[in-house]
């Protein structure tokens, strides 16, 4: 298993017990103190990435909760940026059960995050904004449920990114028009509740009628969770699970948000036959929905390694939400005071900010939130902060965040780069990107939504480093 690059070098999860090591209180040079601080944020990410991956936790799940005799065909499908991950995973778990021949099914993820599957085949479309794949990917998945019958298992292998991967806009919307509710809603500052509302009322196959769709088979949904609060229904809007939204909600937001879409986005809305299935439609009779990894579970894993180093932890949660900016200067207000009273203390927390874009240019939430925590910071010694998305992409640019240190403004300032101004612009990723400070991994094969930790480093600690 490769581990993720981050900026242009690999860092090996193994060498993270030396700089445990360090941060516990074990001699080095004072100079160091900036390198062990920011390789010991880069590889708590890394280790939360690799807790992630789908290979590190489907064969176990299957082995507990399959039963060994398996009757009828196995049909898998699926949608997420780890859909070919979890297939994949799937696959080796199944082949040890001898499951080889029964397997068969088609899952669609994210170009660039395909990996090798033997039976299951492998999609690729786009994200954020779906395309002709996308489409493509849907009406494949509805056409090889019509072959189910009444003994056969299908198995929805579902994570985040799916609500885009897998199209099948409702009767009336072109693709062009979902591609333009899909921009519309990324702008709006909306949160993910609100914006997936909308997606599954548009749909035909989000908001539970991928459910529908597999009668009269068994279905058995394995979910990775991207979604604060772990909501099964939110998770890539809920293709297998029961929505107690509903269209005239579906209307409140989009009045709410001021959002322009276009008319038959809006025809849609307004028309009844697009209501979601409930939880008593027959469909989820023979339903079951689990959550094989979420973002808490990632968390808690790290929180180890941060206690083995030394540190008190403030955790936030895994399910914060909000304007990218406006944590960050919250965060910045609690690191400031651990600062002020000395402590050694990580902030550790995870979710899915929003960014309401008021300038045109480059980044993410991840990169917005840091850019406002090193502004709030305003150089505060010993204050080290990473920010990424664990799928590998800080909005629709090529890396998965950032990382800051004390000398980042001044740093800023010597080459002439205002940061205040590239936070009003939305441009968070052009700033990082000159300071070489951006966290790059490459599509990762997981998603289990941010990851954002803050070390404070106690001043009168500083010889042991």
């Amino acid at each position: 298993m490769t581990n993720p690059v981050v900026n242009d070098e690999c860092i090996p999860t193994s060498k993270i017990d030396a700089v445990v090591g360090c941060l516990a209180g074990n001699s080095v040079d004072n100079n160091s103190v900036d390198n062990f601080a920011k390789t010991f944020l880069k590889d708590l990410f890394n280790e939360a990435i690799q807790f992630a991956k789908p290979s590190s936790f489907m064969g176990e799940f299957v082995k507990t909760h399959f039963p060994e005799n398996l009757e009828g065909k196995i049909i898998v499908v699926g949608a997420g940026k780890a859909a070919a991950s979890m297939a994949a995973a799937f696959e080796n778990a199944a082949f040890e059960r001898g499951w080889n021949d029964r397997i068969s099914g088609v899952v669609v993820t994210r170009y660039g995050y395909e990996v090798p599957t033997s039976r299951i085949k492998v999609l690729k479309a786009n994200h954020p904004v779906p395309d002709e794949a996308s489409v493509e990917a849907g009406e494949t998945i509805l056409a090889e449920l019509k072959t189910v019958g009444p003994d056969d298992l299908v198995i929805s292998l579902v994570s985040g990114g799916g609500s885009a991967l897998l199209c099948a806009p409702a009767s009336g919307v072109s693709l062009a028009d979902k591609q333009q509710l899909n921009k519309v809603l990324l702008n709006s500052g909306a949160p993910i509740h609100a914006m997936n509302c909308i997606r599954k009322h548009v749909s035909k196959i989000k908001g539970g009628r991928l459910a529908r769709a597999a009668m009269p088979a068994r279905i058995i949904s394995l979910l990775m969770s991207d979604i604060p609060g772990d909501d099964v229904s939110s998770i890539a809007s809920g293709p297998t699970v029961s929505d107690e939204s509903t269209l005239e909600m579906a209307r409140n937001f989009v009045a709410k948000y001021k959002m322009d879409l276009p008319a038959s986005i809006l025809e849609a809305l307004n028309d009844p036959r697009n209501e979601t299935p409930k939880e008593s439609d027959r469909c989820f009779k023979n339903a079951q929905n689990h959550l094989v990894m979420t973002p808490g579970m990632v968390l808690q894993k790290v929180m180890g390694t941060i206690k083995k180093a030394g540190f008190e932890i403030l955790y936030l949660g895994d399910a914060l939400e909000g304007e990218a900016s406006e944590l960050g200067k919250a965060h910045a207000e609690l690191a400031v005071q651990a600062a002020r009273d000395n402590r050694k203390l990580c902030i550790l927390s995870g979710g899915e900010t929003t960014v309401t874009m008021k300038g045109k240019g480059r980044g993410g939430r991840n990169t917005e939130y840091l850019l406002s925590v090193a502004l709030s910071l305003n150089g505060e010694s010993g204050v080290y902060a990473l920010a990424g998305d664990t799928d590998g992409v800080d909005g629709s640019e090529d890396n998965a965040g950032a990382i800051i240190d004390p000398t980042t403004l001044k740093r800023a300032e010597a080459s002439g780069i205002n940061l205040k101004h590239h936070l009003d612009l939305n441009d968070s990723y052009t700033a990082f990107e000159a300071l070489n400070d951006l966290v790059v991994t490459g599509p990762t094969m997981t998603n289990v939504n941010d990851f954002r930790a803050i070390l404070v480093l106690p001043q009168h600690d500083t010889q042991k480093y």
